[in-house]
């Protein structure tokens, strides 16, 4: 029921937060009335052993935090290079007039800057340089809708590119070199078939009107914090190999350290209001942390929760038990996984799915697993976070993509797909 009121979040008009914390507390709050079995998988056996309840409860607590700092220390970085107007940056890119090009320069920054900070981030940070430069809705709407899938590929393949990797990472289920290994191929050959067949379509063709990038920036520290955060960000997977610690203490560390070059560059001291209600100068970092997406963040910690009560009771081993039986090809499985993603949100079904399999760190399963989750939300604009926030942007319609854009996604998610099960068999 906590899925389905997720899934109809626009038709119901309730933010989906909502029903996934509801569901986490009342999951919870059945096992404990209802006195459930609570287990916890043996690592060494591969079975169920019973386990204390609170100890379970604050285990699964924990393992969530984790992301979840991550995710606020990530979301934090790249509002600090915000608030210096870094993304400026980016408009420097952006120097041709041919339509069909400007389809190949939007896309590669899109699947590079995804795999950076995150595939939203991405999408919101292009469609707004998109809307500087493209005047027609009708072909801005085109522009953006690529950019979701551009975006949605490139956040696969790093470990820190999509919410879905960044769980499989901290949960040990892949390493930050293997991941890239098996899937920078597969997720750049999901965004180049659609690219491809895209900038044959008559829409494409011609040139722009008028293109207008704007090089004033607004700080003049801009490109230096640009630079800095993407280091910040790209700097946690070589801490956590160099130091073997969880990958939101590495997170912190270069949130400390940019927030700190924030500072200084602003030259703010932090003042408290008087009484004469005189302007207070606020840092970049308080700035910054007013502004991350808490609702996500809320969102994440019901979902992650609510599947961990599931695994807590048995639900997911047992589930992975009958789907090995009923599908013995995994490939089919993780296929489905990919299509269900375009409906369902990626995150519980990665949450499920790490635990329902209890396969060993870089199987190639948890890097299907990656790849479909990840690529597999572009055939539908409701299917990603990305998808959504561009749909609110640029009003895209959902059976408008339906018509135009969803083919080209499944193009592109089948090719891919192929790619890395080809790669896997050598």
């Amino acid at each position: 029921m906590g899925y389905l009121a997720i899934t109809l979040e626009h038709s119901l008009k309730i933010d989906k937060l909502i029903p996934a914390l509801s569901m986490m507390v009342l999951m919870w709050a059945f096992i404990s009335v209802g006195n459930f079995n609570i287990y916890i998988v043996d690592e060494a056996l591969k079975t169920l052993v019973i386990a204390d309840f609170n100890e379970t409860l604050l285990h699964h607590f924990g393992k969530t935090t984790e992301i979840l700092i991550f995710l606020i220390g990530a979301m934090t970085i790249v509002e600090i290079i915000d608030h210096f107007d870094g993304f400026s940056a980016i408009k420097g890119f952006v120097k041709t007039k041919s339509k069909r090009k400007l389809i190949v320069v939007f896309c590669a920054i899109g699947f590079f800057l995804s795999a950076v900070i995150d595939n939203l981030t991405a999408t919101i940070i292009l469609i707004s340089i998109l809307r500087k430069i493209v005047k027609s809705n009708e072909l801005r709407v085109w522009y953006a809708s690529l950019i979701v899938i551009a975006a949605n590929s490139g956040g696969a393949w790093s470990p820190i590119g999509d919410v879905t990797t960044t769980m499989l990472w901290i949960a040990n289920k892949v390493t930050a070199v293997k991941l890239i290994e098996s899937l920078f191929l597969p997720s750049i050959i999901s965004i180049i078939v659609p690219v491809v067949i895209a900038s044959f379509l008559p829409i494409f063709k011609g040139n722009l009107e008028e293109v207008v990038v704007e090089n004033e920036q607004k700080s003049t520290h801009s490109s230096l914090m640009f630079y800095l955060g993407l280091g910040g960000i790209v700097f946690v997977p070589i801490f956590k190999t160099i130091t073997h610690l969880p990958p939101y203490l590495g997170m912190m560390f270069s949130l400390a350290v940019i927030a700190a070059i924030a500072e200084i560059l602003s030259r703010k001291k932090f003042e408290l209001t008087t009484l004469e209600n005189e302007s207070t100068h606020i840092s970049p970092l308080q700035k910054s942390l007013s502004r991350i997406e808490l609702p996500s963040v809320l969102f994440f910690l019901g979902i992650l929760m609510a599947v961990a009560a599931m695994e807590s009771v048995g639900n997911l081993f047992e589930f992975s038990k009958w789907l090995s039986v009923t599908i013995p090809n995994l490939d089919i499985v993780v296929l489905i996984l990919g299509v269900s993603s375009s409906i369902i949100d990626n995150v519980p079904l990665v949450a499920a799915s790490i635990g329902m399999f209890q396969h060993g760190t870089d199987d190639m399963l948890w890097h299907f697993i990656a790849f479909s989750a990840g690529t597999g939300g572009s055939m539908l604009i409701i299917g990603s976070a990305a998808g959504v926030v561009a749909m609110g942007m640029e009003r895209i319609n959902f059976f408008w993509y339906l018509k135009n854009i969803t083919w080209l996604a499944v193009l592109g998610f089948l090719s891919g797909a192929v790619t890395f099960m080809v790669l896997q068999s050598f």
